[in-house]
This record gives C-alpha cells, sequence and structure tokens, in this order.
C-alpha cells in the first residue's frame, strides 16, 4: 500500500485525534460501486469525523453537486465523462478561490501516470493518492487537505518535485495540448495495447466513439496507425 505522506511532517493516523474535527466530502468517480465502496469506508462520521454530502459521476454532475453543497474536501477522479478532472477543476476554480469557504481537491485515482499527476496538481488540486490507498490513511489525507496541506502518494511527490523544481514554468508540448482530455485517455490505452472493444468498455463509450477519438488523435499528431502512435506515447513517457 502506498501511503501518503507530507514534506518534513509525519502523518497522523485516521481516527487519532480528530476529536469533533468534521469535514464534508464530495465523492466524484464515474464508477458507482467504487463510490459505494468509499463511502462505507471513511462516511461513519461518527467514527472517521467525514460527512459524505454528495456523489457525482460526471463532470457536469461533479460542478452541479459541489457548487450546491459547497464541501470542504472533494475526493476526485481524473478520468471523467464529459472532459476529466482536470475540467472540473477549470469550472470550480472560484471555489477554490474563496478565501473564506475555499473548497480543496484531493484527486483519486488507479492512474499513477506522470502526466495526470502534475495535470490535475496545475489545475489546483491539493494533493493526489492511487486507489491501493487504505481507508484510514485516506481519511488522514481528507483532513490534510482541509487544513490547506499537500498530499501525496510517495512515488507522485516525485513526479510534482521533478516538475516544479524549477523556478521556470515547466515545458510545454504543443503536440499533447492538441489532444482533448478523452483523446489523451484514449492515446495511453492504445499505446498500452488495448483493443477498441476494451477501450469502449473501460470509458463506458461505443467503439465507434473510440474509432472517431482515435482518428482525431492521428490527425493532430500527423501519424498514419497505432503503430506510430504507440511509439510516440512511449517516447513522452505516456504509457
Amino acid at each position: 500500500m502506498s501511503d501518503p505522506t507530507e514534506a518534513n511532517e509525519p502523518m497522523e493516523p485516521a481516527g487519532s485525534g480528530t476529536g469533533e474535527r468534521r469535514v464534508r466530502v464530495v465523492l466524484v468517480d464515474d464508477h458507482r460501486m467504487f463510490r459505494t465502496g468509499v463511502q462505507a469506508e471513511i462516511g461513519r462520521t461518527d467514527e472517521t469525523g467525514v460527512e459524505v454530502v454528495g456523489e457525482a459521476a460526471d463532470v457536469d454532475q461533479a460542478v452541479t453537486v459541489i457548487t450546491a453543497t459547497r464541501p470542504e474536501v472533494v475526493l476526485l477522479d481524473v478520468h471523467l465523462p464529459g472532459g476529466g478532472g482536470v475540467e472540473v477543476l477549470r469550472r470550480c476554480a472560484a471555489l477554490m478561490a474563496d478565501a473564506e469557504q475555499p473548497v480543496r481537491f484531493l484527486a483519486l485515482s488507479v492512474s499513477d501516470a506522470a502526466e495526470d499527476v502534475i495535470g490535475v496538481i496545475r489545475g489546483g488540486a491539493r494533493g493526489y493518492v492511487t486507489k491501493t490507498i487504505t481507508g484510514t490513511d485516506l481519511v488522514a489525507s481528507i483532513f490534510r487537505v482541509q487544513e490547506g496541506d499537500a498530499v501525496f502518494s510517495p512515488r507522485l511527490a516525485g513526479f510534482v518535485l521533478d516538475a516544479f523544481a524549477s523556478t521556470d514554468a515547466p515545458p510545454v508540448d504543443e503536440d499533447l495540448d492538441r489532444l482533448t482530455q478523452r483523446e489523451r485517455e484514449v492515446l495511453r490505452l492504445i499505446a498500452r495495447g488495448y483493443a477498441y472493444k476494451e477501450i469502449a468498455k473501460q470509458l463506458f463509450i461505443s467503439v465507434k466513439t473510440v474509432e472517431s477519438h482515435v482518428s482525431a488523435v492521428l490527425r493532430k499528431l500527423q501519424l498514419s496507425n497505432r503503430h506510430e502512435l504507440t511509439r510516440w506515447a512511449t517516447a513522452r513517457r505516456l504509457v
């Protein structure tokens, strides 16, 4: 299991010292069974101090629920229908910037790709942990983010440190920036060797839609086939 950490400060176990502390949380993930599992694991408010006040399965739902409930912390999946976690962050920028009642975001994703981690941190998320995290550590991470701390699984923290170590802005990949979030998701799965039918099942879209995304990616990157696409993605460490 990966333990989320914060630089120079040990993480206290969930349940120790939470006392009367409470945190209102919204769960954003497109898999209902996963949301149900997280709710069961962390949503026992009397024990954990976490109150789950809303759930959402896509970008539009997420923005609506977050705006309506104004939680203190949002657990945000990176890959969502409608534009992904980055789009949720973009549309909730004003809520994050609210000085009196800021909404803070903690990415919770199966992905440990550097591009995903850096993308949501640039978007304003306060941390990023993977779905291998234990319920105890997730609760502790939620409270740290509520307090304004930055929380990362150890391996992922390295991506962020590398990206922002320089005082100069990280270089922009203009080719990659031409792709939408969904096109990047399809690109990564194609490069990992998934068949169209497998990609459609994983992203909850039709095979025809997958084919359209692949065609768009090849056109935008000026590539001829999926083999060239795989080499392109591998060279950029996207797989």
